[in-house]
């Protein structure tokens, strides 16, 4: 494992702290798939991914139900818990999700997180691949819970799904949601970044929180845009369940711009912030 860079000293040498990178997760580990602990992983954001959707879509759906004109005339403006409340369900959510499955699975719960991660070589391939898949599923289980419970209301009040609002542009939408999702994995990366962690041991507790109001902040911002994906696993639940052309005409922004956004936001951390581009030429003089 390679010293990691802390600075450029006198003369141009670079100079390491009492730290050192992990090393990079394999491409394909074939063995890893004879692990009991992959698997518990891939259960653990299995379940997550399912309880993330049920609370949040049922959050949306309740939302909409009591401050529905035609249900509640008086006073619908001001009635359920409005986008600051709906914005809080996710945030909230993610936080204790992520509290809960950190130690397990990483707590990914995000197709765009995996995919940043993987591009990062945090996580193999192949636990890239079965947690994507798992958090689809579970994904898909829990708006089907809301549905089985709220069956009155779901199809009347969109079923939450992700779409594109009228007045935006598809490139608007694309944008709001490659931006929204390189916070989100920026965020990610630098609350779990080990070499905060080796320097400031409070910071593997507090990561969830951080993240969390990441998730937060961009569901104010782009709600009224895209109805915030930035988690290709709701945006695809949520219309699988709801089966609407609309969704499904705009399921590609959710899918195309968290992507771009986690691979940006992998790319700026790695070779940015950690210097990684630095550390490359220091040890190519090194070795001249």
């Amino acid at each position: 494992m390679a010293k990691d860079v802390e600075a450029v000293g006198e003369g141009g040498e670079f100079t390491a702290k009492d730290y050192a990178d992990p090393p990079p997760a394999a491409l394909i580990d074939a063995e890893e798939l004879t692990k009991w602990s992959l698997y518990r992983a891939v259960i653990a954001e299995f379940i997550a991914t399912l309880l993330f959707l049920y609370v949040t879509v049922a959050t949306v759906i309740g939302y909409k139900h009591q401050s529905d004109p035609n249900v509640n005339p008086t006073d619908a403006a001001c009635s359920g818990v409005g986008i600051l409340g709906i914005a809080w369900a996710f945030g909230g959510m993610i936080f204790i999700l992520v509290y809960c499955t950190a130690g397990i699975s990483g707590g990914h719960i995000n197709p765009a997180v995996t995919f940043g991660l993987f591009l990062a070589r945090k996580v193999s391939l192949v636990r890239a691949l079965l947690y994507m898949i798992a958090q689809c599923l579970g994904a898909i289980c829990g708006v089907g819970l809301v549905k089985g419970f709220q069956s009155a209301y779901y199809d009347r009040y969109g079923g939450g799904a992700n779409e594109l609002s009228s007045g935006y542009s598809r490139g608007t939408g694309l944008a709001a949601e490659i931006i929204g999702t390189f916070v989100l994995v920026y965020t990610v990366f630098s609350a779990t970044d080990p070499k905060r962690s080796a320097r400031d041991s409070h910071v593997p507790v507090l990561a969830p929180l951080p993240i969390g109001f990441a998730v937060f902040m961009v569901h104010l911002a782009t709600i009224p845009i895209t109805g915030t994906g930035i988690n290709p696993a709701r945006s695809f639940g949520a219309a699988v369940i709801y089966n609407n052309d609309k969704a499904w005409d705009d399921q590609w922004i959710f899918w195309v711009g968290p992507f771009i956004g986690a691979a940006i936001a992998a790319a700026y951390h790695q070779y940015v912030l950690r210097a990684s581009g630095a550390k490359a030429m220091g040890s190519f003089r090194s070795n001249a």
